[in-house]
């Protein structure tokens, strides 16, 4: 049995200075859960805070628990907790919001402005061995379902909701833009949903490589040499038309410049990437070919849909798996990351102790 008292918790302090400390097990409120945590997954945004301290108005001010992209095993139950019981495996929703305000009410409570989200400034997030979450934000796996799947549903969400947004169907042509994580897991949103017709692009030839085995139809890798039209020419013609629908999922102004400019005329580009607060895009040719840009934040409702993606084996998520560490290597496991050595596209932290 796992050590009750092991409560091992990575901690980022400052920038560069992330630290494995023990921290007291909490208690779970009426409608929460005390969850074993299982696997946790390293995020973009997770490195972005270790390297810079912050992404955008998100400033860690004070030492802040790592991790959002989890699964668990509930160990204990909150009072008023009906829909799990101990020893339940399940996917975690990091995002927990008022469920009072309108935007909540209306169903979109990713923009809740006082949501708690795991591992956003200034909430704590779950890369430990024990961590307390509300109850119905914790979604049980099948029996058939590993905890690593479990945890790769929190990027596959994001995948999930901009092709929501894109409104991908039976037929779709697609663009994407970008190869990593979050472009991978669009990728396999986008198939999943019906899209017949898939363009990835991307700086790094391996990435390209990983999403031809996923069920790219094609890939174009963007090298110095190409400028802005000859990458549309070439997206244009590799297609054989022009993608209904572009999604962005790098944030550089050059990838949302070509998912705008390559659309067809009445299509969509929705924006997924984080990249500068400020990018110059071509606006009066989206307007005037009456191309929509839809933003997208995070997920909303995408949780149940990702998970039975997975289950049903429509979707396969466990090739985007390419680094393990236990979490007495997370350190490790964030140098890995933020390096970039072995070309990782997932990294899975595993909490779980043996024996």
């Amino acid at each position: 049995m796992a050590n009750k008292k092991d409560n091992l918790t990575a901690v980022l302090y400052t920038v560069n200075d992330l630290r494995l400390e023990q921290r007291p097990i909490p208690e779970p409120k009426d409608d929460e859960v005390l969850l074993q945590m299982g696997c946790v997954g390293i995020c973009g945004s997770d490195v972005h805070y270790l390297v810079r301290g912050r992404i955008g108005d998100f400033i860690v001010k004070e030492p802040m628990i790592m991790g959002h992209e989890a699964s668990g095993i509930v160990a204990k139950l909150g009072k008023n907790v009906t829909n799990l019981k101990v020893g339940d495996r399940v996917a975690i929703e990091p995002g927990v919001p008022c469920r009072k305000c309108n935007y909540c009410k209306e169903g979109r409570y990713n923009l809740c402005p006082s949501i708690f989200f795991c591992a956003t400034p200034p909430d704590h997030g779950n890369l430990s061995r024990y961590y307390v979450h509300a109850a119905d934000f914790c979604f049980k796996l099948p029996d058939h379902m590993s905890l690593e799947e479990g945890a790769l549903l929190e990027p596959l969400s994001v995948g999930v909701h901009a092709c929501r947004r894109a409104n991908v169907q039976l037929g779709s042509v697609v663009l994407i833009c970008g190869a990593g994580p979050i472009g991978l897991v669009t990728l396999l949103s986008a198939k999943a949903m019906g899209a017949t017709n898939i363009i990835i692009t991307d700086i790094v030839q391996n990435r390209l490589d990983i999403a031809k085995e996923l069920g790219a139809n094609h890939t174009v890798l963007i090298t110095p040499d190409l400028d802005e039209q000859s990458v549309i020419k070439s997206v244009h013609k590799t297609l054989g038309t022009a993608p209904d629908i572009s999604i962005d999922c790098s944030g550089a102004e050059s990838s949302i410049r070509l998912a705008i400019q390559a659309t067809k005329n009445g299509g969509v580009a929705v924006l997924v990437g984080m990249g500068a607060p400020e990018v110059k895009v071509p606006l009066v040719t989206a307007l005037i070919r009456e191309v929509d840009i839809r933003g997208v934040f995070r997920y909303c409702n995408d949780y149940p849909l990702a998970l039975e993606m997975v289950a049903s084996g429509k979707v396969n998520v466990k090739p985007l798996i390419t680094h393990n560490f236990k979490l007495e290597e997370t350190l490790e496991a964030f140098e890995t990351a933020k390096t970039g050595k072995g070309n990782p596209i997932k990294i899975m932290i595993h909490c779980l102790q043996k024996g």
